[in-house]
């Protein structure tokens, strides 16, 4: 979920995200949590669909999304999405890390939406070559143009300094910077042989942890709802949106430290293949 939406978890939303309650002091050690930057906001709006939607949620102010249709089972109450073994075999092919070659079924569908909503809410877009190259792989071709301009116009060196980036998107020494989607469900809203629009629940994490951090890693919660267009023998994007929620409550968990957070970032790797 980096994740604008584009980077930054509080970019998860702007009403209605998760909020964790945190000590009016950095629990990193640094100087006092600075207010959501509304500047990084603007530039995810901009954005649009993409970039970390779900990453830069902390960060990124969206304009309002409408909900996404949902399909109705028996006396009207929502239909559930079974998610059994379904005997289909997972794709054993990928490009840049990204699952490819999805079966032409809702569960291919549903597969293709929920891999590329961890892709898209990856680290890589924050660099420009593997944005670039990102966009090109999970987009029809008219999307991929035009996003990649957009793109180029919002990741500004500007912007990921605010991220606390460098010019290319490189943390600062000591730091690790965090943004990571993991969907929770997926279901298929609407379905034929060339067209499949799915709906993707999912949890994010962004932010920047080191002891010089005063934007620590934050969750946040989306449901991002891709239209996929059957294109060249795979699923691809042909628009997506994001809104936010569902968000459970928050636990009391302790907040971790910096250090935990980066050691877990580290030892535990993100998910290969979903659904």
């Amino acid at each position: 979920m980096s994740h604008g939406d584009e980077q930054g978890y509080s970019d998860y939303g702007d009403t209605g995200h998760t909020r964790t309650r945190l000590p009016d002091h950095d629990p990193y050690g640094g100087a006092p949590r600075r207010p959501t930057r509304s500047p990084s906001r603007g530039l995810i709006t901009v954005v649009g669909v993409v970039v970390l939607l779900i990453a830069a949620i902390a960060f990124a102010n969206r304009g309002d999304h409408s909900s996404a249709d949902k399909p109705a089972g028996a006396a009207g109450k929502p239909a559930t999405s079974p998610t059994s073994a379904s005997g289909t075999r997972p794709v054993d092919t990928k490009s840049m890390g990204v699952p490819t070659g999805f079966a032409h079924s809702e569960q291919g569908a549903q597969s293709a939406a929920s891999n590329y909503a961890v892709a898209l809410g990856s680290t890589a877009m924050f660099k420009t070559d593997s944005r670039h190259t990102l966009l090109q792989l999970l987009y029809v071709p008219d999307a991929a143009a035009r996003l990649q301009d957009e793109m180029d116009q919002a990741y500004t060196a500007d912007f990921l300094a605010k991220m606390g980036l460098d010019a290319g998107g490189n943390a600062p020494k000591g730091s690790t910077f965090v943004s990571r989607v993991s969907p929770i469900g997926a279901t298929v809203q609407q379905y034929t042989d060339d067209n499949a629009k799915v709906a993707v629940w999912c949890v994010g994490l962004i932010g920047m942890a080191g002891n010089s951090s005063t934007d620590p890693v934050t969750s946040s919660w989306k449901t991002w709802t891709f239209d996929l267009r059957w294109s060249d023998g795979d699923w691809k994007i042909a628009t997506d949106t994001q809104k936010d929620g569902p968000s459970p409550v928050p636990g009391d968990d302790p907040a971790a430290t910096s250090d935990e957070i980066s050691k877990a970032i580290e030892e535990y790797g993100g998910f290969t293949y979903a659904r």
